[in-house]
């Protein structure tokens, strides 16, 4: 990854077909629409993407699928989520071999209570098995799904152990005296938001942009607010509006909304699909932020 400021990733949500497979055309389909909306690259197999739910064998048909369709390798960013330090660092050497801009790279989840030194030693073994090839790890914080905390400590052992290794962070923490602290501590790597409700105040003390589940729709509204710092309360107050639902299947109900497509509501178990109810409650909340107040 160049040590230029990182922009807008969208957290790719993924689509499956009637049959519970990846729909791999519709995904190259959204992330050309994403990138043309003005996002400097895609994240795969993150959070919104369903990324703990989708297997080794699928992930490296989607990567090639992706490059065969033209998405250029520093167009794609891939999430890694495993317990494993073994699966994690081969997931992550087959994206860092095809040439892919980085790796958004979790904690494991599974361990509860683990300490820093454990997840020190984790981190350290996924980038020995990764090899001479490690490169561009954005470490993931996002301590509501795993349950572990990446402290602003942590990262300055690691990126002072794996100077050439450790590009990033992304903070999805919504802990904003963290972000604060995380940003005086270390704004010369790629900070990125990951709750859209802090990015612009993120922005301006230094952050680097954002890998975001709301970019899979509103590419434009978050531009201005990476790119400038400007806040959107609107933004803010559609953030809010959807974290009263479960966040993965709202992402999707809005993309099928948007798209006129009703399969994108489809989630791959344990996740289950919003109800009729939630989806016209949710779609209803969302045209009257931004599509009534832009009329």
């Amino acid at each position: 990854m160049s040590r230029d400021r990182f922009g807008l990733s969208a957290a790719l949500t993924t689509p499956f077909d009637a049959e519970m497979r990846i729909d791999v055309a519709k995904a190259v389909k959204h992330a050309r629409h994403c990138l043309s909306s003005g996002c400097s690259s895609v994240t795969l197999f993150g959070t919104t993407g369903e990324g703990s739910s989708i297997g080794d064998e699928e992930r490296g048909v989607v990567i090639q699928a992706f490059l065969d369709a033209g998405i250029e390798p520093k167009q794609i960013v891939v999430g890694v989520m495993a317990n494993s330090y073994v699966d994690a660092a081969v997931q992550s050497r087959h994206a860092l071999d095809a040439g892919c801009r980085g790796v958004l790279l979790a904690p494991p989840s599974y361990f509860k209570n683990v300490s820093d030194d454990g997840l020190f030693v984790w981190f350290s073994s996924v980038f020995a098995e990764i090899g001479s090839g490690a490169r561009d790890i954005i470490l993931y914080n996002i301590p509501s799904v795993t349950a572990v905390e990446i402290s602003v400590d942590l990262v300055t052992r690691l990126r002072e152990a794996f100077p050439k290794v450790v590009a990033g962070v992304k903070d999805s923490s919504g802990n904003w005296p963290f972000t604060e602290k995380l940003l005086a501590k270390h704004n010369d790597l790629a900070i990125l938001i990951g709750d859209e409700r802090s990015l612009s105040a993120g922005v301006r003390l230094g952050g680097q942009g954002a890998i975001s589940g709301m970019a899979n729709l509103y590419a434009d509204r978050l531009l201005p607010m990476v790119d400038e710092g400007r806040d959107d309360p609107a933004m803010i107050e559609a953030v809010n509006e959807l974290l009263k639902f479960p966040v993965t299947p709202a992402v999707k109900a809005l993309v099928a909304y948007h798209a006129g497509d009703d399969g994108w509501r489809r989630a791959r178990a344990p996740l289950q699909a919003l109800s009729d109810l939630d989806y016209k409650r949710l779609t209803g909340i969302f045209d009257r932020l931004f599509v009534a107040a832009a009329a």
